[in-house]
């Protein structure tokens, strides 16, 4: 029987330059793409459909910075240009040129957690492992 694993908090990562700065509980990624309709003059139907921008926004929840961030004392609201990694058994997908839309901010005694985070990201690529 093939073993099943499910990605943990500490497989769901917002990551610069390789150092991990927090991580996620869990996540949904949605991706949308602008298409349109090519009509042509005089039919009752397009004739086909255009590809346009890719969109891709993900959103994090339960989200905890890393001992190293809050040591670092990295500031959340000022950071652009990073990735979210998310390992899953058989391949890494990363989500690039991120950027944070929303911050929905909540703590507890000594720690620092951020309940959810949506971020815009302009790229998705994904790896084997």
């Amino acid at each position: 029987m093939a073993a099943i694993t499910f990605p943990t908090g500490s497989d769901i990562a917002i990551e610069v330059n390789g150092q991990r700065l927090a991580v996620a509980q869990s996540y949904k990624a949605r991706t949308t793409k602008e298409s349109r309709y090519v009509e042509a003059f005089g039919s009752k139907e397009p004739v086909g459909a255009v590809d346009g921008r890719v969109k891709h926004l993900v959103e994090l929840t339960r989200v905890c910075v890393t001992g190293a961030a809050i040591r670092d004392r990295v500031d959340f609201y000022a950071l652009s240009d990073f990735n979210v990694v998310i390992a899953k058994p058989d391949r890494r997908v990363i989500y690039s040129g991120c950027q944070w839309s929303e911050i929905s901010e909540a703590a507890s005694a000594g720690d620092l957690l951020f309940e959810t985070v949506t971020i815009a990201a302009s790229k998705r690529v994904e790896t084997a492992v």
